[in-house]
């Protein structure tokens, strides 16, 4: 499994200049929203080749991906220990994968552009159909009710679980500023977990009013691979039912991570309209 010796907490105080609306110039300022340990408790392969848009695991380890470019999107099922790729499915040429979740037994797959849900089997990746979809489609997690899909705006969106029928909306912000280009979404124990593009920064959401409760600064892991090319930024967010860890990757990444999150903060706030 490859486990590394490293058994302090990380934490990550870098003082990052960021472009986009809402991503904190530092994140070290006193007042700032605080920024959450990790500890890397294994590294694993990862297809260098793979332009990963969502991340999903369940237990027992079945560990599912979705991989974006037009030409060369897929659907596989991927062995989390090696990398190997077991089955692979294949988007159509005209369709860009991207985020990717799971729900009573069914994948559900988003296309950036082509407002399209694909629908499979998650036992043997068969296809089941399709659901529209409103807006541009980045990132997708199940909180337990409803499906949250983001779009790349600060806007997530709530669609529900059976029909897929559009829902309420929750706008992210830190410290009142919207957060923008909110990317791969995994829900958390009552939190969304939120990739932010182009950025190494994973955003902590409280659904309920939106807020930006903490920050994960995963620009640290860069430091385990070789150099990367720019677009290769983090993007693959999924929580480990079975260690409660979360695994981390990224776009051309050639690994991927298993973190021990330090405690995340408390979330309660009412849902916004």
């Amino acid at each position: 499994m490859g486990v590394l010796s490293r058994t302090a907490w990380v934490f990550l105080f870098f003082a990052i200049c960021l472009a986009g609306g809402g991503v904190p110039e530092r994140l070290d300022a006193a007042d700032a929203t605080p920024v959450i340990g990790w500890r890397v408790a294994g590294r694993h392969p990862h297809d260098p080749d793979a332009f990963t848009q969502g991340l999903c695991l369940r237990s027992g380890g079945r560990f599912y991906e979705s991989t974006g470019r037009y030409g060369s999107s897929s659907l596989r099922v991927v062995d989390p220990a090696t990398g190997r790729v077991r089955v692979r499915r294949n988007l159509p040429a005209a369709y860009f994968g991207e985020g990717l979740e799971e729900y009573g037994g069914r994948l559900y797959q988003l296309t950036w552009r082509e407002n399209t849900v694909f629908v499979f089997d998650a036992a043997t990746l068969d296809a089941l159909g399709q659901k529209p979809l409103a807006t541009e489609g980045w990132g997708i997690c199940h909180d337990g009710t409803s499906f949250v899909v983001s779009d790349g705006t600060s806007v997530l969106r709530r669609y529900d679980q059976d029909t897929f029928a559009p829902g309420g909306r929750i706008r992210v912000a830190d410290q009142g500023v919207p957060v923008e280009a909110l990317n791969e979404l995994e829900c958390v124990d009552g939190r969304i977990l939120a990739n932010v593009w182009q950025t190494d920064l994973v955003a902590v959401i409280d659904p309920g009013d939106g807020r930006v409760v903490a920050w994960l600064d995963l620009s640290g892991l860069r430091a385990l691979m070789p150099p990367l090319p720019p677009e290769a930024v983090a993007n693959g967010l999924a929580r480990d039912p079975d260690t409660g860890r979360l695994w981390v990757t990224g776009k051309l990444w050639p690994n991927m991570f298993e973190l021990e999150l330090a405690p995340l903060p408390q979330v309660g706030g009412k849902e916004a309209p």
